[in-house]
């Protein structure tokens, strides 16, 4: 799959295309259905399926400071977009200047003169270009003008996480803040991941017998409630069942909330420097101070235990 950053990485000779447009943090399943039904498009009319985003996100630069907790990187969603079989990905920096953009401007600039669109597929709320003026009734007037069709596909899909809500990245940060891994996993088709370099801690964790792999995490991480979890440590390409930590260590009077991970049966990793992933399958319980190490150590065990048995229910990543 093809990685543009900018208009100008797009090759010169780009022909027409199918696009969808959107943030698609998280790529849940209402993305998926989205961004499936534009790779099906473009396979029927043999042309490229492109997914348009940007970077930072939006709110970012219309508001600042109000940058949402991020579901996934853009390099893993740039993954989950492969998996899905699109072709290209354009990510577009969202300045104050490209804000401005009317909503003309913006179908012209990018999907007309640089994508070549063929069809563009939305859900029933894109808005679009300077001050989100745009939408899917004005993206299908300029379809007339410039030979483009406009397909507007339902996302709303449903389960029970969420109390029955509609899939949402807005809902899957909810859910995640709170803690409530299993809905969020609902929502996304999968874990939530966060991944980030593993750095050096207090060593706590070794000291006691449970060696854990302290993540530094990228900006805006969209990190769960604090407690404990069963899950998986991903370093170097393998999946390992994990209990995962996410707090502030409230046993040793710790103030910066780190996450946390310890796979389980495995002796002797030195993972120091390693970038990996840490996906969140269950909470097994809140942060707690114990009256003793001892107790802590017992606790501990009993975590390590259900989580192991967790991961084997689940089965593989």
């Amino acid at each position: 799959m093809q990685r543009w950053r900018g208009l100008e990485d797009i090759p010169e000779d780009w022909g027409r295309s199918v696009v969808t447009i959107g943030s698609y943090d998280g790529v849940h399943r209402g993305h998926q259905l989205i961004i499936g039904r534009a790779v099906a498009r473009a396979r029927e009319l043999g042309v490229p399926a492109v997914v348009v985003t940007f970077d930072p996100h939006p709110s970012e630069v219309v508001r600042p400071g109000s940058h949402p907790p991020l579901l996934a990187t853009h390099q893993r969603r740039a993954e989950l977009m492969a998996g899905l079989g699109v072709d290209a990905v354009l990510i577009l920096p969202f300045t104050a200047e490209f804000s401005r953009l009317t909503p003309a401007d913006f179908v012209v600039k990018v999907l007309v003169d640089k994508l070549h669109a063929r069809v563009v597929v939305e859900g029933p709320n894109f808005r679009f270009g300077h001050k989100a003026a745009g939408n899917v009734a004005f993206l299908r007037e300029l379809g007339t003008t410039y030979d483009y069709e406009v397909e507007v596909i339902d996302l709303y899909e449903r389960g029970e996480a969420g109390g029955g809500e509609p899939f949402s990245s807005t809902l899957v940060r909810r859910l995640v803040a709170e803690g409530d891994v299993t809905g969020a996993m609902e929502v996304l088709g999968r874990p939530h991941r966060v991944e980030g370099v593993v750095v050096r801690g207090a060593q706590r964790g070794r000291e006691l017998g449970f060696p854990t792999a302290n993540l530094e995490t990228p900006p805006h991480t969209a990190i769960p409630a604090d407690g404990v979890y069963a899950g998986w440590l991903t370093a170097q390409g393998e999946a390992m069942p994990a209990a995962i930590s996410v707090g502030t260590n409230p046993q040793f009077d710790g103030t910066e909330r780190t996450v946390e991970a310890y796979a389980i049966d495995r002796v002797g990793l030195d993972l120091y420097g390693l970038h990996v992933e840490v996906d969140f399958l269950a909470y097994l319980r809140g942060q707690e101070k114990f009256d003793s190490i001892e107790a802590l150590l017992e606790r501990m065990a009993a975590d390590v235990k259900r989580a192991r048995e967790l991961v084997e229910e689940h089965g593989s990543r």
